[in-house]
């Protein structure tokens, strides 16, 4: 058997755990997130099916009701569920997921599902309950994502943000720059697995490999299967496609988009991983032709209203001995180089605004004289963090009008330790326990007026010390399962020994499907 079909038997087995789970002692109904509002009743409901989705159920519409939001009534003669849309309807069909057990399936392929009897009123805190995952410098592929998307649906989250550029590599086809994924998708060597950060001439470096690495790439089929299996589960993917800093990967493939063309493929090669300071040429007008073309082949594949466009850590050297850049700043009257980045994001902005989109980026596309259309995604939290550009901090931003997707690195960083004893996967540094991780509140210091505009938050997978998908399962969960009920359980009081004591049993749950979950300590 192929790892292909390894990997497609292991998203099915999961589909089918999700659909039905043995039980895991008595007492409660263990439900990850926890519910607003849940009241039990003794007894159950019992009946004869495949798995749980295949279980008799009543469905109503209810307008009054939020959206995303239902009601479930689980009564020892019938299980209904009413709600404003199809995405709250599917969120009570995660409920009883979680809710059911399965006894011992007979010769007719059945089995008896039983479902405690409930009476559940809930709702979500925030529309943006995201899951952010970097495939640049580790490539999971298509499978490993779709059980990511089976894992966020059955928690309820529904954003996934899709990082597919940065230094490190392409992993988007672009029809129209082949290069992109001929060059960029591959890179000819990664830091070694195991190594240790040590110091070379002052700078933090890590032991690399020769072993080249790709190419790796997501086609348009490829992309388009991931949608639809996304959709399926109101999920919503967000693409990010990284400017004008981190593009290492695509000035290696196209050398002209760079201020400095020369050599610029082993100065990128050479530096290693991080932020190199060859970024696209802002005052090259085939540089801004280049993006326009990429956005516009996003925009035809990708149907989310939001665009990320990255703008993180993007170091002004180039820029500031650039001839094109600096006729640029004096045709467009800025002050500086620092006023570049706020022009490229005022140029993206409008360009996107005329495909019905809107611009996501990084805090630091906030600095400067950006439109308000423009979304925040709220990742320092002290001007040193990055490269070191003003800082706009999350309740700022929400304050000044913008809306804001928080993700404080402090917290929400999921590449950052979990403090376990006797680890033995490797982390880029940082701490986040699962009580830190469960502490998420996505409005912390926002002003009470200025919270209409914290769209949620998410946790954020970075692949620099991730090498594969059972690395990547280990530090996303059960760390998820407490972004999960922050993002949709919150503002509701919430109990760290209560979602401990859940997680004992829900644990149990995911590792039945496969999942490598961590210990909860």
């Amino acid at each position: 058997m192929g790892n292909a079909e390894q990997r497609r038997n292991r998203i099915v087995a999961l589909a089918v755990a999700l659909a039905c789970i043995t039980a895991f002692g008595g007492g409660m109904p263990v439900l990850v997130p926890a519910p607003r509002h849940m009241k039990t009743d003794e007894g159950e409901f019992h009946d004869k099916a495949a798995d749980a989705d295949g279980i008799a159920v009543q469905e109503t519409h209810d307008a009054s009701l939020p959206p995303e939001s239902y009601r479930l009534s689980v009564t020892t003669s019938s299980v209904s569920i009413a709600s404003a849309d199809a995405a709250g309807a599917f969120y009570a069909r995660q409920t009883i997921r979680q809710l059911a057990t399965c006894g011992k399936t007979g010769t007719d392929g059945t089995a008896d599902i039983a479902i405690p009897c409930v009476e559940i009123e809930d709702s979500p805190a925030y529309r943006w309950r995201g899951v952010h995952l970097d495939e640049v410098r580790h490539f999971f592929g298509k499978e490993n994502v779709m059980r990511i998307l089976d894992l966020m649906a059955y928690h309820k989250l529904n954003v996934f943000h899709w990082h597919l550029t940065d230094d490190e590599g392409w992993r988007l086809e672009i029809p129209k720059y082949p290069e992109l994924t001929r060059i960029g998708a591959k890179r000819p060597n990664s830091w070694k697995r195991g190594g240790k950060p040590h110091k070379v001439n002052g700078r933090s470096v890590i032991d690399r490999n020769t072993e080249a690495y790709g190419p790796y790439f997501y086609t348009a089929d490829d992309v388009r299967e991931i949608l639809a299996y996304a959709a399926a589960r109101y999920i919503t993917v967000v693409p990010e496609i990284e400017l004008p800093g981190h593009a290492g990967a695509a000035v290696t493939a196209y050398p002209q988009l760079a201020c400095k063309p020369e050599g610029v493929r082993e100065r990128i090669w050479d530096a290693g991983w991080g932020n190199t300071i060859d970024v696209f040429c802002a005052g090259n007008d085939e540089t801004i032709r280049f993006l326009e073309g990429v956005l516009d082949c996003v925009c035809e594949l990708f149907p989310s209203k939001v665009i990320h466009i990255g703008g993180d850590e993007c170091p002004r050297t180039r820029w500031k001995e650039c001839p094109k850049c600096q006729a640029r700043m004096k045709a467009e009257g800025l002050n500086d180089a620092n006023d570049l980045q706020a022009w490229i994001t005022r140029h993206f902005a409008d360009y996107l605004e005329k495909k019905g989109r809107r611009i996501m980026g990084w805090d630091e596309i906030l600095s400067g004289d950006v439109p308000r259309s423009a979304i925040g995604m709220s990742w320092r939290t002290s001007q040193k963090n990055g490269t070191g550009d003003k800082l706009t901090s999350g309740a700022e931003g929400a304050q000044r009008g913008h809306d804001m997707v928080m993700t404080p690195h402090l917290i929400c960083y999921y590449d950052y330790s979990q403090d376990l004893p006797d680890d033995p996967f490797q982390y880029i540094g940082g701490h986040v326990p699962l009580e830190k991780a469960y502490s998420f509140d996505p409005c912390d210091g926002v002003a009470d007026d200025a919270r209409a505009h914290v769209l949620g938050g998410q946790c954020n997978n970075w692949s620099e010390f991730t090498w594969n998908e059972h690395d990547l399962a280990w530090k996303m969960w059960p760390r998820t399962c407490a972004m999960a009920e922050a993002l949709w359980t919150a503002p509701a009081p919430r109990d760290f020994k209560d979602f401990l004591k859940r997680m004992e049993v829900h644990r149990k749950r995911l590792v039945s499907m496969g999942v490598n979950c961590a210990p909860l300590r």
